[in-house]
């Protein structure tokens, strides 16, 4: 009776050895493609991220922001002028150059509208390629190494029936709260892109402020905003970084029940960090 009772044992004891190392192998394999995925799509443009959606935008920018712009522009000159003349003690001292000025800033201000996306892109260019360089420094650290995978195999060997049926659910708890942190990571990282293409659609309007130096704050700030967008790409990789070296420093053969609730902790800490890059991006480039 006893040596049945042994083999049943044996026989679940083997079965939540075989579930674990499953649940932990894909444990593993989730925070790889996770980081990977991020890396992968904080490293691209908005025209090469969805050239549907980019298109899209574009074409309606065109269309329909533009002449909006340009009856904000057609404001902006006019008053542009009237302050021009009656600056000069109410045209007391009038001077002719003040037209060629005029003509000068507006055909500034023009130019800029008409050239609106390329300018735009511009910007993301320059951080796509900062992102890229910091990719290619950051991508070779971010695997989590399973090779402990065999240590981990023999520490389960070891323990009890019991610890080894709490240590099952507890990797599946974890399992499931890390696919769950998954989906939120995806928010993060597409809404950041989100924002770029809606941003990106309204482009001419603060363009059609540059001519006017009061006005042009308006313009300013959002650049500022389109550079902070774009050098958020940035801080996720760095915080991608942190993550994985964080990661990789976890023992994963001593405690495993410690190790499996590390993990799911620096997962916690790492969509909290993503939800702080746009605000610390917005902060250092002064966008509001």
């Amino acid at each position: 009776m006893n040596s049945v009772l042994e083999q049943i044992g044996e026989w679940l004891k083997g079965l939540l050895i075989s579930a674990i190392m499953d649940q932990l192998s894909g444990l593993f394999d989730s925070v790889n493609t996770q980081v990977g995925d991020i890396a992968t799509q904080v490293g691209q443009t908005p025209a090469n991220f969805s050239p549907g959606v980019f298109s899209m935008i574009r074409n309606v920018s065109e269309s329909v922001i533009i002449p909006i712009a340009g009856l904000i522009l057609t404001f902006i000159a006019c008053y542009e002028l009237i302050q021009m003349i009656i600056d000069h003690n109410n045209l007391a001292n009038f001077e002719t150059w003040i037209f060629f000025k005029w003509v000068f800033k507006t055909f500034v201000a023009v130019t800029l509208i008409t050239n609106t996306f390329p300018i735009v892109m511009a910007v993301f260019d320059v951080s796509q390629h900062v992102i890229s360089n910091a990719g290619g420094i950051i991508a070779g650290s971010t695997a989590v190494d399973a090779s402990g995978l065999e240590n981990m195999k023999e520490t389960l060997e070891a323990m009890e029936l019991g610890p080894l049926f709490g240590l099952f659910l507890q990797s599946m708890i974890v399992q499931v709260t890390l696919k769950v942190l998954g989906v939120v990571i995806f928010v993060i990282v597409y809404g950041r892109m989100i924002e770029i293409y809606l941003m990106t659609s309204l482009a001419p309007i603060p363009f059609s402020t540059f001519g006017n130096r009061e006005q042009s704050m308006v313009g300013q700030n959002y650049l500022r905003s389109l550079l902070a967008l774009g050098f958020q790409g940035f801080l996720i990789m760095i915080c991608v970084g942190i993550y994985a070296v964080l990661i990789q420093n976890i023992s994963y053969s001593d405690d495993i029940i410690a190790s499996i609730w590390g993990i799911l902790g620096y997962t916690v800490l790492l969509c909290f960090t993503l939800f702080k890059t746009g605000t610390l991006a917005k902060s250092v480039f002064s966008a509001h």
